[in-house]
Protein backbone atom coordinates (compact mmCIF):
# COMPACT_ATOMS: atom_id res chain seq x y z
CA UNK A 1 0.00 0.00 0.00
CA UNK A 2 1.19 3.63 -0.99
CA UNK A 3 2.49 5.41 2.35
CA UNK A 4 0.03 7.98 3.68
CA UNK A 5 0.86 10.84 5.72
CA UNK A 6 -0.92 11.52 8.57
CA UNK A 7 -2.95 14.43 7.24
CA UNK A 8 -3.99 12.63 3.88
CA UNK A 9 -5.05 9.36 5.64
CA UNK A 10 -7.60 11.59 7.66
CA UNK A 11 -8.93 13.47 5.11
CA UNK A 12 -9.29 10.06 3.02
CA UNK A 13 -10.87 8.45 6.16
CA UNK A 14 -12.97 11.18 6.72
CA UNK A 15 -14.42 11.35 3.14
CA UNK A 16 -15.08 7.55 3.51
CA UNK A 17 -16.96 8.17 6.67
CA UNK A 18 -19.09 11.03 4.63
CA UNK A 19 -19.81 8.81 1.99
CA UNK A 20 -21.20 5.69 4.36
CA UNK A 21 -23.18 8.30 6.32
CA UNK A 22 -24.75 9.45 2.77
CA UNK A 23 -25.08 6.07 2.00
CA UNK A 24 -27.23 5.11 5.28
CA UNK A 25 -29.16 8.36 4.99
CA UNK A 26 -30.45 7.31 1.49
CA UNK A 27 -31.08 3.57 1.79
CA UNK A 28 -33.31 4.50 4.98
CA UNK A 29 -35.18 1.19 4.33
CA UNK A 30 -32.72 -0.36 5.75
CA UNK A 31 -33.56 -0.83 9.64
CA UNK A 32 -30.96 -0.49 12.15
CA UNK A 33 -31.37 -3.74 13.89
CA UNK A 34 -30.54 -5.68 10.41
CA UNK A 35 -27.41 -3.51 10.54
CA UNK A 36 -26.67 -5.00 14.16
CA UNK A 37 -27.77 -8.23 13.01
CA UNK A 38 -25.52 -8.33 9.84
CA UNK A 39 -22.85 -6.00 10.72
CA UNK A 40 -22.48 -5.29 14.25
CA UNK A 41 -22.90 -1.91 14.63
CA UNK A 42 -25.53 0.59 13.18
CA UNK A 43 -26.49 4.49 12.33
CA UNK A 44 -26.60 5.28 16.52
CA UNK A 45 -23.18 2.93 17.52
CA UNK A 46 -21.60 5.50 14.28
CA UNK A 47 -23.24 8.79 15.86
CA UNK A 48 -21.94 7.57 19.52
CA UNK A 49 -18.83 6.93 18.03
CA UNK A 50 -18.74 10.52 16.63
CA UNK A 51 -19.68 11.93 19.61
CA UNK A 52 -17.08 9.91 21.34
CA UNK A 53 -14.08 11.44 18.49
CA UNK A 54 -15.73 14.96 19.48
CA UNK A 55 -15.47 14.50 23.31
CA UNK A 56 -12.02 13.11 22.77
CA UNK A 57 -11.49 16.32 21.09
CA UNK A 58 -12.95 18.74 23.61
CA UNK A 59 -16.20 19.69 21.94
CA UNK A 60 -18.90 18.89 23.94
CA UNK A 61 -21.58 17.47 21.91
CA UNK A 62 -24.84 15.77 23.29
CA UNK A 63 -26.57 12.26 22.00
CA UNK A 64 -29.20 14.11 19.73
CA UNK A 65 -26.77 16.31 17.89
CA UNK A 66 -24.63 13.22 17.18
CA UNK A 67 -27.27 11.40 16.26
CA UNK A 68 -29.11 14.43 14.20
CA UNK A 69 -25.35 14.34 12.26
CA UNK A 70 -25.76 10.78 11.38
CA UNK A 71 -29.03 11.16 10.49
CA UNK A 72 -29.37 14.05 8.99
CA UNK A 73 -32.47 15.18 11.17
CA UNK A 74 -33.38 15.08 14.58
CA UNK A 75 -33.44 11.29 15.37
CA UNK A 76 -37.02 11.05 16.25
CA UNK A 77 -38.20 12.14 13.06
CA UNK A 78 -35.66 9.59 11.73
CA UNK A 79 -37.91 6.79 13.42
CA UNK A 80 -41.00 8.26 12.68
CA UNK A 81 -40.40 8.17 8.85
CA UNK A 82 -38.50 5.57 8.60
CA UNK A 83 -37.88 2.74 11.02
CA UNK A 84 -40.78 -0.04 11.27
CA UNK A 85 -41.68 -2.57 13.36
CA UNK A 86 -39.11 -5.45 13.79
CA UNK A 87 -40.54 -9.10 13.62
CA UNK A 88 -40.26 -11.81 16.48
CA UNK A 89 -37.13 -13.49 14.09
CA UNK A 90 -35.48 -10.19 13.40
CA UNK A 91 -35.79 -9.63 17.30
CA UNK A 92 -34.48 -13.35 18.28
CA UNK A 93 -31.35 -12.98 16.05
CA UNK A 94 -30.87 -9.60 17.64
CA UNK A 95 -30.66 -10.99 20.61
CA UNK A 96 -27.95 -13.76 20.02
CA UNK A 97 -25.84 -11.42 17.98
CA UNK A 98 -26.02 -7.96 20.08
CA UNK A 99 -22.93 -6.68 21.78
CA UNK A 100 -22.81 -7.58 25.31
CA UNK A 101 -20.90 -5.44 27.87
Amino acid sequence: MTELDDATRTELEAAAFRRLVSHLRQRTEVQNIDLMNLAGFCRNCLSNWYREAAEGKGIGMSKDESREAVYGMPYEEWKNRHQGEANAETLTAFEVARPRE
